[in-house]
């Protein structure tokens, strides 16, 4: 007699592998997504062990002994900069509070990543719960829905975000707030159309005929299904979160001038940025490393999740 389940168990297993290996030919045949993928993972990896690589104590010491010096003696930035010490040396050179640049920016990747997961997540599950509303709420839920989204639309993310950042203050997790009003709009347009377009399809149907409620239909069968776009434009948002919460930083929204954080290192840089450019280059290089690694991933994951490319 044959063994459904175990005929089922293998099944899903051979899926499983055969999905792997499409995704590993994906990664071979674009050397961009693979080299984004290996960078958000080190990335990944890096913020969570800058606590143990780099003492968080250093973020609030101040010295002005090595104030804004260049301690690698092997990068000349001219007569303008100032050498540290024959007794420091400092990969990246220090800041304006003596700390080192690159012991800051280990320190400042766990902050931005921590605010653009929350902000990501929390977006993905407000859209996830607006939009199954909108799309079965009825018409006039709908519209509300509809054109509270629309005034958001209506304003450029950057100007939004400070406009709430200058209302509710600087601090991390205001900011956080800020970030995070401005970014869930776009998700519930995107799982609203994706449920509409999902809720048409002929297994819906069967699942009507056979008498399933509507509720068991959304949760256990068009939201699992209309995952994978949501997915793709998390991972590519995860950077824009970066960015833009950088930005915030950079232009004066900081809750204190020795926060570790990448915006607020380029700050300090543009004030000084003849006597110590590596302030304005090395924390940006970060921010467009991070930026574009997951970007990057969000391509490659598009890619891989896009069911025309298997035929």
């Amino acid at each position: 007699m044959t063994n459904l389940p175990e005929e089922k168990s293998n099944s899903q297993k051979s899926q499983r592998v055969g999905d792997l290996k499409f995704a590993l030919r994906i990664l071979a045949r674009n050397p961009l997504v693979l080299l984004g993928s290996i960078m958000s993972f080190g990335i990944i990896i890096i913020a969570l062990l800058s606590r143990f690589i780099v003492n968080p104590a250093l973020a609030n010491e101040v010295s002005y002994a090595t104030q804004l010096c260049w301690g690698n003696h092997w990068i000349n930035w001219g007569p303008s900069s100032s050498l540290c010490s024959s007794n420091h040396f400092y990969w990246l050179g220090t800041d304006y509070f003596g700390r080192g640049v690159l012991s800051m920016i280990l320190l400042a990747l766990p902050l931005d990543l921590q605010i653009a997961f929350t902000v990501v997540l929390g977006s993905v599950a407000i859209g996830i719960s607006l939009g199954a509303l909108s799309a079965y709420g009825g018409s006039v839920i709908d519209e509300i829905i509809l054109r509270v989204t629309d005034i958001f639309f209506g304003f450029p993310t950057l100007l939004l975000a400070l406009v709430i950042a200058a209302v509710v203050g600087p601090s991390i997790p205001t900011l956080t707030l800020a970030v995070l009003i401005v970014w869930w709009p776009l998700y519930v347009r995107l799982v609203r159309g994706q449920i509409l377009s999902e809720k048409e399809k002929n297994y819906i149907e069967s699942l009507r005929a056979m008498g399933a409620s509507t509720p068991r239909i959304l949760f256990r069968h068009i939201i699992p299904n209309s995952m994978y776009p949501i997915l793709v434009q998390a991972t590519l948002d995860l950077g824009g979160v970066i960015l833009i919460f950088s930005s915030l930083m950079f232009l004066g929204f900081s809750p204190r001038q020795n926060l570790p954080e990448l915006g607020n290192l380029v700050a300090e840089g543009i004030q000084n940025v003849f006597t110590a450019p590596w302030l304005i280059i090395f924390p940006g290089l970060a921010i467009i490393i991070a930026t574009l690694s997951f970007n990057l991933v969000g391509d490659g994951l598009r890619d891989i999740l896009d069911p025309r490319l298997r035929r």
